[in-house]
């Protein structure tokens, strides 16, 4: 039977968190009386996920393993979900419980009176520490000022897709996906439904400040030309600064006292010290640049998304002799 509502959760070393995961999940899910899956997508785990993600499928037809061949991020993980779901509305879930299941009944109202993006905000957000919560609200706040579209204020991707824009969201392959960027993209009726997000029910966060830059990055670049207006901008102001000081310094120069032997200027300091701040500006410029041309060269390759060694419709038990590519 088709199921009405697909559930994605990427899984990376999350060993310890799934069995909860599933069995809050199902407890949830059974109270709507409709078909329903839970697609496990293991983002090449090394602890164990992937054999407990096959045990929970092998037990459980509504759990739906799909299985990397190697660790391809995030992002990509919540974009194969999409790729593989089958519901008519789509429900992206974190693997380590921070997102509470409960929250679903809450979205599924939403949809049902028409809204066809219902996104997650964050009220509270337990067990973080304050530099990641000072980061998480600046990122949010930076994110919302200079990117083209306008994404909602301390939400994640802890959402619910209605399948008209999981459709739009699977056509748009993207390498450097910033998912939450794309589904504010894609328009539609959008609402909010506040909660109070937990601390993780086990195990480390997989988003370290590192992960969070890039994804920042990523969110910036896919989304707004700001960095390059940025270096236009101070190239204008480092040109107006260089024009401004020529007339001073020929009037500092006119005014040396060639009775006392005072130049102003005097050295090669003030030249030094300007090559050096033009050259920065130049190089940070080139850096920019290159941020964008990376990513049009890695659009242009074509590979692959993602690679799986296991997806939803191959028998758990049969031998992996193929790799399927999914673009």
């Amino acid at each position: 039977m088709k199921p009405v509502i697909s559930i994605i959760a990427p899984v990376y070393n999350e060993v310890d968190n799934l069995p909860e995961l599933y069995r809050r999940v199902k407890e949830v899910m059974d109270q709507t009386g409709e078909p329903w899956e839970l697609l496990l997508v293991d983002d090449g785990s090394q602890d164990g996920s992937t054999q407990a993600i096959r045990r929970l499928a092998a037990e459980d037809p509504t759990v739906r393993p799909v299985i990397f061949a190697r660790n391809f991020g995030h992002q990509i993980a919540v974009t194969a979900g999409l790729d593989f779901s089958r519901g008519d509305a789509v429900v992206i879930i974190d693997a380590d419980l921070q997102d509470p299941p409960e929250v679903i009944l809450d979205m599924i109202a939403r949809w049902r009176e028409g809204n066809q993006v219902v996104y997650a905000v964050r009220t509270e957000r337990e067990g973080e520490t304050f530099f990641k919560k000072l980061t998480a609200s600046v990122f949010y706040r930076l994110i919302y000022r200079i990117t083209d579209v306008k994404i909602p204020l301390d939400t994640g991707d802890f959402r619910l897709l209605d399948r008209a824009v999981v459709n739009v969201m699977n056509s748009m392959r993207e390498r450097h996906r910033f998912l939450r960027g794309m589904a504010a993209w894609v328009g539609f009726q959008q609402i909010g439904v506040p909660y109070r997000r937990a601390a993780r029910f086990s195990g480390e966060t997989k988003y370290p400040f590192k992960k969070m830059l890039r994804l920042a990055l990523n969110a910036i670049t896919s989304f707004s030309y700001f960095p390059l207006q940025m270096a236009t901008y101070v190239g204008f102001i480092s040109a107006g600064l260089s024009i401004l000081a020529i007339p001073v310094v020929i009037i500092l120069r006119l005014a040396t006292s060639a009775e006392s032997g005072v130049h102003q200027f005097a050295g090669q300091a003030t030249t030094l010290i300007a090559v050096l701040f033009l050259g920065g500006v130049q190089l940070i410029s080139l850096g920019i640049l290159g941020e964008y041309i990376g990513r049009i060269y890695d659009e242009v390759k074509g590979r692959p998304l993602y690679i799986t060694s296991l997806t939803p419709e191959q028998s758990i038990s049969e031998k992996e002799e193929e790799l399927p590519q999914h673009g």
